[in-house]
C-alpha cells in the first residue's frame, strides 16, 4: 500500500463500520435507544461487508 492508494469498498466499510460500533458504545452510556439505532446500521454494514467476500 502507497501513500496515495485508494481504499477499496470494503475498507471503506470496515472503516464505516468500526466508527458505527465505537459510536454506539459511546452512546450505551447515555442514550439506549440511540445505540442501539446505530448498532442495528452497524449489522447492516457488517452484511454489506460479507457479500463482499
Amino acid at each position: 500500500m502507497g501513500l496515495f492508494s485508494r481504499k477499496t469498498e470494503k475498507e471503506k466499510l470496515q472503516a464505516k463500520y468500526k466508527k458505527l460500533i465505537d459510536e454506539a458504545y459511546k452512546l450505551s452510556h447515555t442514550n439506549r435507544r440511540a445505540s442501539d439505532l446505530k448498532t442495528a446500521e452497524a449489522d447492516a454494514i457488517l452484511k454489506q461487508i460479507d457479500t463482499l467476500k
